[in-house]
């Protein structure tokens, strides 16, 4: 698994890169949680999420936001790990300029950043959000969803009651042109602790696939 550092906004990134041999692999970012509660790229979920879409023939890239880690800079509430994050898609592109798929994960915090770059960058045709905290953040950015995604969250999450993702997911329903699925697994909490985490991963894997295999957004 190749170390990379790459220039953000406020100096280097440091993140992990995981190239396909086929050039015109799809590529996915994948988003780790909030930085100031532990959040790193090597959370488990972001870790496992990372070798799901390698393992599906995604070229991927996940990374540490700024002040974590060896990455430079200190937390800035969302507005520069939003840069941090458009940054890490520049660098994914630049190595990858002949995809045709490009698809952003997050869980957690990382799924409010996911979706933010997802209004930003046209070109992003997919999304993964694992334990959206839609009760301490606010979504209504998403007007319009530009592409269709998967929503996941547990039914036992006490950090983002349940309530919040199953309201955030309905706003996003009346949009046409899109789907939103939303999966709530039962039993599992926010951070999918064992023995939640394959069935999770599984779940995604399925929904990426099955796109994968469709032409429309």
């Amino acid at each position: 698994m190749p170390e990379v550092i790459f220039p953000g906004p406020e100096g280097r990134l440091e993140g992990r890169y995981h190239p396909q041999k086929d050039r015109d692999a799809p590529i996915a970012i994948v988003l780790h949680p909030h930085p100031q509660f532990g959040g790193t790229m090597n959370n488990r979920v972001v870790y496992n999420l990372h070798y799901a879409f390698y393992k599906m023939g995604f070229t991927v890239l996940r990374f540490n936001f700024r002040g974590v880690g060896r990455s430079q800079g200190e937390y800035d509430q969302g507005v520069g790990e939003l840069s941090d994050a458009a940054s890490a898609l520049d660098y994914l592109q630049s190595m990858n300029n002949n995809s045709k798929h490009c698809w952003v994960a997050g869980f957690s915090f990382g799924a409010w950043i996911g979706m933010q770059l997802l209004m930003r960058r046209p070109e992003i045709t997919g999304f993964i959000s694992i334990s959206p905290p839609a009760n301490m953040y606010d979504f209504s950015f998403l007007a319009p969803c530009p592409a269709s995604g998967l929503i996941m969250n547990g039914s036992a999450d006490r950090v983002a009651p349940p309530q919040d993702t199953v309201n955030l997911v309905n706003k996003l329903h009346e949009q046409k042109g899109i789907t939103v699925t939303h999966n709530t697994m039962e039993g599992a909490g926010h951070f999918f602790e064992d023995p939640h985490m394959d069935p999770m991963i599984d779940t995604v894997t399925d929904y990426v696939r099955q796109r994968l295999t469709e032409t429309t957004r």
